[in-house]
């Protein structure tokens, strides 16, 4: 039995136009599986490949405006790349975001939707991880949510400490699972969350009781009776174990 983290999942007002900046600002395709779902996937996508990452944009009927706990940290390769990219961004409808960052390296941005994310300086460790270099959550532990998540994906674990952890998978593809020390009480819900794959499919049951062994717990946010089931971490973040359709 594996887990596979195959996706993000973020709600939207209009999901098909924040899906035409999201796949503007990776170079991803765009497709729609059903009205009010949008579809973003890497060229040459296949799954269930380790490096298969993609997004899933999901409407909602209205907009969050608190500050969220899950965000995309994108890569560049140079200077000049982060630059580039951090102006098209803006000139795609981001905008400049003050998360109380201060001076640092990499440019905070704001989605249309006002979500959002990092583009980071040059690092070495994100070379190999494509347009998005990680999916970054605040939590109150990183120790506990590495431990966790290490348990609930069997990912390689490369750096823990009291402020910070780095998770990703055991293929060395795709991008990695970082938790950011960031206290404070979680009184709202993720506008992004994590969906998860069993391998195979069928053992989603299975694999559901597993992370209820590790911690997780059942979440009802309404979705009624889906394929998926949906569950949240030892914090509250919810996350999907998704099922055959």
């Amino acid at each position: 039995m594996a887990l596979r983290l195959v996706q993000a999942n973020i709600k939207a007002l209009d999901d098909s136009a924040l899906g035409r900046f999201w796949a503007r600002a990776l170079g991803w395709d765009v497709s729609s599986e059903a009205p009010g779902v949008t579809n973003l996937r890497p060229p040459g996508f296949r799954r269930p490949d380790a490096e298969a990452f993609s997004i899933d944009l999901v409407a909602v009927p209205d907009p969050e405006t608190v500050k969220y706990r899950v965000h995309l940290d994108l890569a560049t390769t140079s200077a000049a790349h982060q630059a580039e990219l951090v102006a098209r961004l803006k000139d795609l409808g981001a905008t400049p975001a003050d998360v109380g960052q201060r001076d640092v390296p990499w440019t905070v941005l704001a989605d249309p939707e006002g979500n959002v994310f990092c583009v980071l300086e040059p690092r070495e460790m994100y070379r190999d991880t494509g347009r998005i270099a990680a999916v970054v959550v605040d939590c109150d532990d990183p120790r506990a949510m590495a431990r966790f998540w290490d348990e609930a994906l069997d990912w390689t674990l490369y750096e823990v400490t009291d402020d910070h952890a780095r998770l990703r998978s055991a293929q060395g593809a795709g991008p990695y699972l970082e938790f950011l020390r960031t206290p404070g009480e979680r009184t709202w819900w993720n506008r992004v969350h994590l969906d998860l794959l069993p391998l195979p499919v069928e053992d989603q049951k299975a694999e559901v009781a597993r992370l209820r062994t590790l911690g997780a717990t059942a979440v009802d946010v309404g979705q009624g009776d889906v394929p998926w089931k949906v569950l949240a971490d030892p914090e509250g973040n919810e996350f999907c174990v998704l099922g055959r359709h």
